[in-house]
């Protein structure tokens, strides 16, 4: 199922299918199987292989592995072991590992979640905290969107893990790419993406009206491709990629050929610019104290931009890096840094405001509860040709919760109904459909259930009983009230736009 693939937050759980021809000088203890399924062809095998030095031991692979041992109950499919004694065995086994050959990507579907992991990620080993509830949304688009990713991050923990130099875990693939990543001010990070947007369309059209003005000498069918590719999918994408190929070794030979100087600089120029041709995916990414507070007015602008930009909001609802200080994202109740009483105000509901502009596309994500939700909303995210917004549940040490299990937590909050998952999409307006999809069932178990699993809830009955009780009764009436606000929107219809 590659569950515990898509779970694992330093990417050192891997899957992989493979032909027997692979199997050439494999290691003794080298795990293999055959691979269940025949959708990509008859006779391949299959592979989980754990980088043993890099592993940081989280279990959250063990915790939701859904295969149990059915001689011997208490084990699954992949069970924690101590490490030292298989060190030297399984470094041998992950560098053969390595070696088999990554399944191509146009044979994938990607919107599923098995398929989605035999995707090589391009984020892997970082230094966030061992469970970290933030990596596994991050290596999704790595993984997704591979080495034409370009990425704006915010200031914070995914900055600090994703760019502790002299170390980077953003890799790249047989091919020599990877993603570009920069990290600009923790204020300015929206406009900071929206400036890689305009930048690549910029080179985009350039490179268009460079091949439009020397169409005759380059080839009018290459040239004719290129405009009118359709890249949608990877195997447009592949496609694209080979014309461009193509175009710059044609562009060379002009270069090299022409003794007018004028037509060599334009050449030239366009040489420089032409992988511009093939479509980039921009992800700005960044934590709630950046997209509820302070970013949020150059959020809001880029939303408003029509841009094609999507924004990835790893949501722990503290200021993670700096200590776990309140943000508008902290719910009602919770204890943190200038909010030592519990929060006595509601969250911002970051989503609702981006659906007010009606061309926004917007999810709103918890891998643990629904992981299927998670991968079809990163990809319709990038395919939609517009400003995107994904609110990822993203748990945290400073939540006081065992990561271990902490995917249990995010289904407990999605069950509360406190955390609705949704996607809400403009295009499908466009059929006659409600934009908005309402995907989790709610209000099935009280707020309290979930609050209390969590020590930043928890405490402030020790040290403020009736506060706690108060504030907990307010916080079960707001998420009563918001989910309701959410059903009457998932009810609307064409004709009936508004459900009382």
């Amino acid at each position: 199922c590659n569950k515990c693939v898509l779970v694992c937050p330093h990417a050192t759980i891997r899957a992989k299918i493979y032909d027997e021809s692979a199997l050439k000088d494999v290691p003794q203890t080298f795990k293999w199987t055959k691979f269940k399924g025949k959708e990509h062809g008859e006779g391949l095998l299959y592979s989980i292989q754990v980088a043993v030095e890099d592993c940081t031991g989280c279990g959250i692979c063990v915790d939701i592995c859904p295969a149990k041992n059915k001689q011997e109950t208490r084990l699954k499919a992949i069970n924690m072991q101590e490490q030292i004694p298989l060190r030297e065995r399984e470094r041998t086994n992950w560098d053969f590992f390595l070696t088999i050959p990554e399944f191509d990507r146009r044979k994938l579907n990607v919107t599923q979640v098995k398929d989605s992991q035999f995707l090589e990620p391009l984020f892997e080993f970082s230094g966030a905290c061992s469970g970290c509830g933030e990596t596994p949304y991050v290596k999704l688009v790595s993984q997704l969107f591979g080495d034409r990713t370009i990425i704006a991050n915010a200031t914070g923990c995914s900055s600090i893990y994703g760019g502790n130099l002299p170390t980077t875990p953003w890799s790249q693939n047989k091919d020599g790419r990877g993603p570009a990543w920069s990290n600009s001010l923790f204020e300015d990070n929206a406009e900071f993406g929206f400036g890689f947007r305009l930048a690549i369309d910029k080179h985009n059209l350039q490179a268009k009206n460079l091949i439009t003005k020397y169409a005759s000498a380059i080839g009018e069918n290459l040239v004719h491709g290129i405009l009118n590719a359709d890249q949608k999918d990877e195997v447009g994408i592949f496609d694209q990629r080979e014309r461009v190929a193509a175009l710059k070794a044609k562009v060379t030979e002009l270069s090299n050929a022409t003794q007018n100087q004028d037509e060599k600089t334009d050449f030239l120029h366009l040489l420089s610019i032409a992988d511009y041709l093939v479509k980039k995916a921009v992800w700005i990414i960044g934590g709630d104290g950046w997209a509820y507070d302070i970013g949020y007015g150059g959020l809001d602008h880029v939303l408003a931009s029509g841009k094609n930009v999507n924004i990835l909001v790893l949501d722990t609802e503290v200021y993670s890096n700096t200590g776990g200080q309140m943000s508008k994202s902290t719910p009602i109740g919770a204890v943190a840094k200038f909010a030592a009483g519990g929060k006595p105000l509601a969250k911002k509901d970051l989503g609702m405001m981006a659906m007010a502009y009606g061309n926004v596309y917007v999810a709103k994500v918890a891998m643990g509860a629904n992981d299927l939700q998670t991968v079809r909303a990163f990809a319709e995210a990038e395919a939609y040709d517009g400003p995107s917004l994904i609110i990822a549940y993203s748990h945290c040490i400073a939540h006081g919760i065992n990561m271990e299990t902490a995917m249990k937590n995010q289904k407990a909050a999605v069950d509360t109904g406190y955390w609705p998952l949704f996607r809400f999409n403009p295009e499908w307006s466009k059929e006659g459909k409600n934009p908005f999809k309402l995907e989790s069932k709610g209000l099935k178990i009280p707020f309290k259930d979930y609050a209390y699993m969590e020590t930043r809830y928890k405490m402030l009955t020790k040290s403020h009983p009736e506060v706690a009780k108060a504030l907990m009764e307010y916080a079960q009436e707001d998420v009563v009230k918001r989910w309701k606000a959410y059903e009457r929107m998932a009810a609307a219809t064409v004709d009936n736009p508004v459900q009382e």
